[in-house]
């Protein structure tokens, strides 16, 4: 069962979604926001891969030579995360506007 959001927590939790798409980037707040948002969620996806890998070691070291059998699923989880361990930036997603036709 989940914890029930606070209403100061709703209040800070950010309403962009992660992507550039139907951003107008002559307006400098929703530039920074999707900015944000983009880079909190490679932060997001970052520290899960942390975590899955502390998990990862803890289980390796309980288990000795059992590892393979009983931390499969982590191992398994690591790699569907390791694509997301760095920080990219929102240069490589944000798109350039097409030039001004005058």
């Amino acid at each position: 069962m989940s914890t029930p959001e606070s209403p100061a927590f709703l209040a800070k939790k950010p309403t962009v979604a992660p992507t550039f798409e139907g951003v107008d980037y002559d307006d400098n707040k929703a530039l920074k926001d999707a900015q944000d948002a983009v880079i909190r969620e490679q932060w997001v996806k970052l520290m899960m891969s942390r975590l899955v890998r502390d998990e990862l070691s803890k289980c390796y070291r309980k288990n000795g030579n059992n590892h393979l059998e009983k931390c499969g699923h982590l191992r398994e989880r690591l790699l569907e995360l390791m694509p997301y361990t760095k920080i990219r930036g929102y240069r490589f997603e944000q798109t350039t506007l097409p030039p001004n036709p005058e």
